[in-house]
């Protein structure tokens, strides 16, 4: 659903955004990378199946580099998912280092920002719930709202 109008997204309390990537060195090795790029959605499916783990959201962009964008409840759950024993993700990084390790082929990386109140800011028009609109609430960007500092400070509707 597009909604047309100006929108603002609204996340009670402190959230993580998780960026998670990978970057195909070496196209022509499919039996290299393809593994890797097959890891993440067994993570995200097992992760949406177990909301308590605390991911909100994620967003995918498909090119010679990979991102996942994933909104986090906290640093916290983000931290427990990556270090739990019984997670989809230690057997998928346990399965790089064996298989590709630091051979060239396939280029991994993340990169983890904590936030809060005043100190984001967002706006949406002509767009379906996206990003941080789809990890939180989205609210009409007025009284308020209306301006990026107005977002930033919060002067509107929690």
């Amino acid at each position: 659903m597009i909604y047309r109008d100006r929108l603002t997204a609204r996340l009670e309390g402190e959230f993580a955004v998780f960026l998670i990537g990978m970057r195909i060195n070496r196209p022509l090795a499919v039996h290299r990378w393809w593994p890797v790029a097959a890891a993440m959605p067994r993570m995200l499916r097992e992760l949406y199946a177990q909301p308590r783990l605390g991911l909100l959201s994620h967003e995918t962009w498909f090119a010679r580099n990979i991102i996942v964008v994933q909104y986090w409840r906290s640093m916290d759950a983000l931290l427990a998912y990556a270090k739990a024993r019984d997670s989809a993700h230690l057997p998928a990084w346990q399965a790089f280092n064996r298989a590709i390790g630091t051979d060239g082929s396939v280029g991994i990386w993340h990169e983890t920002y904590v936030s809060g109140p005043g100190r984001y800011e967002n706006v949406y028009v002509n767009m379906p719930a996206f990003g941080l609109g789809r990890a939180g609430r989205l609210v009409p960007a007025a009284s308020g709202l209306q301006s990026a500092e107005g977002r930033l400070h919060g002067d509107g509707p929690r």
